[in-house]
């Protein structure tokens, strides 16, 4: 895929992402909004400006790897690869219902572009690291993205996969952390503090950048740095808003796994519509 360069053009890909994003969840009358709309900016970066892909083939062999360990936040992943015609794009109005390919948790036997299934929290950077793993020791060039909570890394397996990585040196591994500071309980600080976060990465022998989740230059340039370090993983602390896009979804637990009403939907529709260049 050729990488799409101008921050402009990836940020009015990240609004029409919202926009599906919205519109499924409003169908579905369930799933979970606010940490969606706070990955879109990153994962948007990710797939479309850095990631090694083939549109329309989603086993290309060559293509590098994604694990979604946030697993609720099915619905920006599927808006993703939907755009990248690994389905057609009306497949995204079945999200949840029976019998669809949309489920919602992410499934790798039902939805092409899902490489593992996730859904129970703190498993996926394990995975990842298997997958990083098998790429070293088949000598291959690709790379493994992993995308965690900061509700998630209150999980002691997160730990454990984190001074995997360092201890193996899986460089080809970069994890994304969605510093959106709220869960479904309430915020991190109060549910279970996760501070001081970067000191901790650093510790277990990551390399760590923090960044303004929202930024699209700076993600692309966190990315880069994390592919070019040698001998460590990478760690990417992005700074975001639960339910970034829609004024009445920003910072709010509710909207962790609420859907919108038929009024929050026309004017969360509204206001991504306005930010239309």
């Amino acid at each position: 895929m050729h990488p799409i360069s101008d921050p402009n053009q990836l940020q009015e890909i990240a609004r029409e992402i919202r926009l599906d994003i919205v519109e499924m969840l409003y169908r579905a009358g369930s799933g979970h909004v606010g940490g969606s709309l706070s990955a879109t900016d990153v994962l948007v970066a990710l797939f479309f400006s850095h990631m090694h892909l083939m549109p329309g083939n989603a086993c290309y062999p060559d293509r590098d790897y994604f694990v979604l360990s946030k697993g609720h936040a099915a619905p920006v992943l599927y808006a993703i690869l939907a755009r990248l015609g690994y389905f057609p794009r009306e497949e995204l109005m079945t999200l949840r219902q029976f019998g669809s390919n949309l489920q919602g948790h992410p499934d790798s036997k039902c939805t092409p572009g899902v490489e593992v299934p996730t859904g129970s929290l703190g498993q996926g950077l394990s995975v990842a690291n298997g997958l990083a793993l098998a790429l070293k020791l088949d000598k291959k060039a690709q790379r493994v993205y992993a995308l965690l909570g900061d509700g998630e890394i209150q999980e002691g397996q997160i730990w454990e996969a984190a001074m995997t990585a360092a201890h193996y040196g899986l460089d080809n591994l970069t994890a994304i952390l969605d510093r959106n500071r709220l869960q479904i309980d309430g915020r991190t600080r109060e549910v279970m503090s996760v501070e001081p976060l970067a000191a901790k990465w650093q510790a277990f022998g990551w390399h760590t950048v923090e960044v303004d989740g929202h930024a699209i230059p700076e993600v692309l340039a966190a990315l880069k740095a994390c592919g070019e370090v040698k001998g460590r993983p990478g760690m990417i602390i992005a700074h975001t808003t639960k339910g970034k896009g829609v004024s009445i979804f920003e910072d709010q637990v509710k909207f962790h796994g609420v859907t919108p009403t038929t009024e929050e939907y026309q004017q969360a529709v509204k206001e991504l519509q306005s930010m239309s260049r």
